[in-house]
């Protein structure tokens, strides 16, 4: 049974940090292409962040987080990270852990992040 299980997320106060974590389990979670998705009220979900196969495999930001947002991988423990600093009330949204391989789409039930004062 394919589960992705985020965790890490909650109130924080504007320029505040949080790091996100999402467990793995049930898949080859080496093998497939990691990545945050985030979906703010009334917009469409979009992109944070992708992390190839292996920790070296170059990584990719949305332009609206870019210099404030790290994601990393553990393919030993099967998780996922996301790093994320100064961040503001526009980075409001259920964050989702996804991954990818090939037709392979997995997600996961998503956790809120609250960026107020």
């Amino acid at each position: 049974q394919v589960q992705l299980v985020e965790g890490g997320g909650g109130l924080v106060q504007p320029g505040g940090s949080l790091r996100l974590s999402c467990a793995a389990s049930g898949f080859s979670f080496s093998s497939f292409i990691m990545g945050w998705y985030r979906q703010a009220p009334g917009k469409e979900r979009e992109l944070v962040a992708t992390i190839g196969l292996r920790d070296t495999v170059p990584r990719t930001y949305a332009d609206a987080m870019k210099g404030r947002v790290i994601i990393s991988r553990n393919d030993e423990k099967k998780m996922l990270y996301l790093q994320m600093d100064r961040l503001n009330p526009g980075d409001t949204a259920l964050y989702f852990c996804n991954a990818r391989r090939g037709e392979d789409d997995y997600w996961g039930q998503g956790i809120q992040v609250t960026v107020s004062s």
